[in-house]
């Protein structure tokens, strides 16, 4: 009879789904799972660490908001940034710069380079009616935005330890009408000892 060969079949499919096969296949299948799981962490892992030490190392591609640096750099202009002359010490005068701000080092600053070690810089804010010189220390530069009437910089905070910049900004990505390498600073007349 058909109806009672089916539980009979059903007997033989739950003692065989319990047999030394099922087990092994069981078996092979769990160490498949877990072996790609390992291999895609592992990948990951991988690429993470390229990635970080690509972007510390080497540079990317950075988004810079605020109005310090117009008219060269707008708010939300896109760049690129290398970090390799901050590691050979390859930042001179008029470079624009990513640094740790001084006053809140969770943000970064995007800045000009006015001043190196030694350089003697007029340090007066542009209200002050006396006008006064400092030189940089050692292991220090001074940075000022484009935007002098709107720049929270060096002026205010004093020169920026070498240590707290993080790359050199020389390419614009976006706007697309302003494609191309960044323009020298619109106040050329600044300069150390001015």
């Amino acid at each position: 009879m058909v109806i009672a060969g089916i539980p009979e079949t059903l007997d033989v499919i739950f003692l065989f789904s319990r047999g030394p096969w099922w087990q092994s296949l069981h078996r092979t299948m769990l160490r498949g799972i877990l072996g790609k799981t390992f291999r895609l962490v592992g990948y990951t892992i991988q690429y993470a660490c390229i990635a970080h030490c690509a972007f510390e190392y080497v540079g990317g591609v950075v988004m810079c908001s605020g109005p310090s640096m117009e008219p060269t750099i707008q708010n939300s202009d896109i760049v690129c940034a290398e970090n390799l002359s901050r590691h050979f010490y390859g930042i001179q005068r008029g470079d624009i710069v990513i640094a740790k701000s001084p006053s809140d080092p969770k943000s970064n600053i995007c800045k000009r380079v006015i001043g190196l070690e030694g350089d003697k810089i007029l340090t007066s804010r542009p209200s002050d009616f006396f006008k006064s010189h400092n030189y940089v220390p050692t292991g220090h530069v001074w940075l000022e935005g484009d935007n002098l009437q709107n720049s929270t910089d060096s002026r205010y905070y004093g020169p920026v330890p070498y240590g707290l910049i993080r790359g050199r900004i020389f390419f614009k990505i976006w706007p697309l009408s302003d494609f191309g390498f960044l323009r020298d600073s619109p106040n050329g007349h600044r300069s150390p000892g001015d």
